[in-house]
């Protein structure tokens, strides 16, 4: 058996033994001894056959007399004659013996077997029989004649015979008139070699008279000779089986915790519901999400989650029982609705409203805990007769995933208008990475302005994607792309690298000492490198964490990271900002709670002018935290949040965001 080695190993191993070859031909008392003892070491190595040997022997007796530590030749030239000699002595005295112990070895290995295989022989006999007789299954071995030889208790029991009333009885005679042909026709079959097993569903007769349905398994048992010896025939009783596929059959199709239909069962049934859907009302596919579920999850543990899934089962299967609608459960907290519509259904909105109205407004109590959860939907509300199922069900997802993005407990009804936007979004997202390395996207600054002088108090870096031939992009936009594909948080540590260089260098030259203010996403913001990131930047450009401003979305601080993230930051001295405020019933009591220094208004408040957030200024301001507003298009929108209470402003109406050289020019203008 050769020694696994590597080239280089083989080669330091054969150069190791040359050496010693050498050294030997030096010795005064010089014998054949070593050298018979290197050529059985060569053999070991197992690497080197006959051939190799003839070759070793003649490149060493050449070689060694060309070296010049050989010299004069006629000194060593007997002694390295020798030395080959001894050496092919000692390699053929070990291949020899090796030759030997393989065949001794092989000899001991085939008596073996053949011990090995009697035994195995009659072991396979007695396990037979044991199988044969404990068998809840019939078993029968019959002659090729097809007459009973043989059965076990189980037949006994299934047919109503003891075992010694069969024996010599025509197997096809115990078959109901009608079906025994069927039989015959498969056992020639077999023994004409045209199968090796045969199943068929057959009726045999009781004793009594009655017929079983059972199904019958025949195959040919074969002597030592390859021929056909005997039939072997195993009776399955028909009416447990049908039962078991039937059990296991609805257990393939149900969700095991709820009793539900599961998602495979749905898309059958959807899939027959859309081709024989009444044409006038149609049927409408509700994919429903439990809001907050991985919260119930974290704060009571698994078991109250799985009972909270098995109570919205119960809740929708009721709410649901006056409609011709069947309630299935996907996976994890999804569940479906596929409703057949009807002149007297109520419309989406009324469903939905009634849903959350019962799983809101009538808390159950689960293992001591009072819960009351809200879910999301996304419908497909009439898709046509010939619509895909698979296709329905991703146009609902489609539609949950954008409701979700809203506040819980929102449902949205899916429009291919609104798919193809999607697959055109996915599409610029996917060219972002491109883009960001091809230089299309870039920082450009706006300015944040005080309201009550119009003095500018900060500046604000936003990404900005000039795409060609497509358009521009800006800000928020691309914070919406690159959250969608995981981009942001790489994009989003350049930008504040890229911004925080650009202000240091303004503040060097001493062109603008203002702050510089970064708005970061939902994932930067729960972000567990966002600290080490802004302290990274910081130590880069030379900035201090009081000439750095940074804000979140509120609606992320419930989100555990984000708040330490939040907390850490302010510690440090960088100014702190929630983005979006006014959103959340939680809001007004992260301003007292958090180590918050400003708040920037929901866009859409700003717009509309809410009076919800002017009546939260007082409670804002009062907290010693500062108020800002977006979007703002005219000095009289302007004038307007100024005199409610609003302290800084950025938008339009300041000046939109430009590349560095231009924003220092426009400071300048002012």
């Amino acid at each position: 058996m050769a020694i696994p080695m590597g080239r280089d190993v083989l080669d330091e191993e054969l150069g190791i033994r040359l050496d010693a070859l050498c050294a030997m031909l030096h010795e005064e008392s010089f014998t054949t001894t070593a050298a018979e003892k290197a050529g059985e070491e060569l053999a070991r190595l197992g690497y080197l056959g006959h051939l190799g040997l003839r070759c070793t022997s003649e490149v060493l007796g050449k070689g060694l007399h060309a070296l010049p530590e050989f010299q004069p030749v006629d000194r060593y030239s007997e002694r390295i004659a020798l030395l080959v000699g001894a050496l092919a002595s000692g390699f053929l005295k070990a291949n020899t013996e090796s030759v030997l112990a393989q065949q001794e070895s092989l000899q001991k290995s085939l008596l073996k077997a053949v011990r090995d295989a009697n035994w195995n022989l009659k072991e396979s006999e007695a396990r037979f029989n044991e199988v044969v007789t404990s068998s809840t299954n019939g078993v029968l071995i019959a002659d090729l004649e097809g007459r009973l030889l043989r059965t076990n208790a189980a037949v006994g029991d299934i047919l109503g015979y003891a075992q010694e009333e069969l024996v010599g009885t025509e197997l096809a005679d115990l078959i109901e008139p009608g079906f025994a042909e069927m039989l015959r026709e498969a056992m020639k079959e077999l023994l004409g070699g045209g199968a090796e097993r045969i199943r068929q569903s057959q009726r045999m007769l009781r004793k009594d008279g009655d017929a079983a349905r059972l199904t019958l398994t025949a195959s040919l048992l074969r002597g030592a000779d390859d021929e056909p010896s005997h039939f072997v025939v195993v009776v399955e009783d028909g009416t447990e089986l049908e039962l078991l596929q039937s059990e296991l059959k609805r257990q393939a199709l149900h969700d095991v915790l709820t009793g539900l239909p599961n998602r495979q069962y749905f898309t059958t049934q959807l899939e027959t519901t859309l081709r024989k859907a009444d044409p006038e009302h149609g049927v409408t596919i509700f994919h429903l999400d439990l809001d907050a579920f991985g919260m119930v999850c974290n704060s009571f543990g698994g078991r109250v989650a799985e009972r909270l899934l098995q109570h919205v089962a119960q809740r929708l299967t009721v709410l649901l029982a006056s409609e011709k609608a069947m309630v299935a459960r996907f996976d994890g907290d999804e569940f479906g609705v596929l409703l057949e519509n009807k002149a007297t259904t109520p419309d989406i909105g009324t469903i939905m409203r009634s849903i959350n109205d019962d799983l809101l407004l009538e808390p159950t109590f689960l293992d001591g805990h009072g819960l009351a959860v809200s879910v999301s939907a996304g419908v497909v509300h009439r898709p046509p007769a010939d619509a895909e199922p698979v296709d329905v069900l991703r146009a609902a997802d489609t539609a949950l995933r954008r409701a979700k993005v809203r506040r819980r407990g929102q449902w949205e009804v899916f429009h291919a208008g609104q798919d193809a936007e999607d697959h055109r979004d996915h599409a610029v997202a996917m060219a972002m990475p491109s883009a960001w390395e091809n230089g299309e996207i870039t920082v450009r600054y706006r300015p944040i302005v005080r309201l009550v002088d119009g003095e500018v108090s900060g500046v604000e870096a936003v990404w900005h994607w000039e795409r060609p031939d497509a358009g521009t992009l800006g800000h928020d936009r691309c914070a919406e792309l690159a959250e969608a594909t995981g981009l942001v948080l790489p994009l989003g540590e350049w930008l504040m690298r890229v911004a925080g260089g650009q202000s240091a260098w303004w503040r060097q030259r001493g062109q603008l000492d203002r702050a510089l203010v970064v708005r970061l996403t939902a994932h930067q913001s729960t972000d567990a490198d966002l600290v080490s990131r802004v302290v990274s930047v910081l130590e880069e450009t030379g900035l201090t964490p009081a000439d750095l401003a940074v804000s979140m979305p509120a609606e992320v601080l419930l989100v555990t990271d984000a708040a330490d993230n939040l907390g850490t930051l302010a510690d440090m001295g960088v100014h702190m900002g929630l983005d979006d405020f006014g959103l959340g019933p939680l809001d007004p009591s992260a301003v007292s709670d958090l180590p918050v220094k400003s708040v920037r208004v929901a866009r859409s408040l700003v717009e509309r002018r809410s009076p919800y957030v002017t009546a939260l200024m007082p409670i804002v301001r009062g907290a010693g935290v500062t108020v800002a507003v977006d979007g703002i298009g005219s000095a009289e929108q302007a004038s307007w949040w100024r005199a409610a209470g609003a302290d800084f402003a950025t938008g339009p109406h300041f000046g939109v965001a430009v590349e560095p050289g231009d924003f220092l020019k426009r400071l300048e203008d002012r």
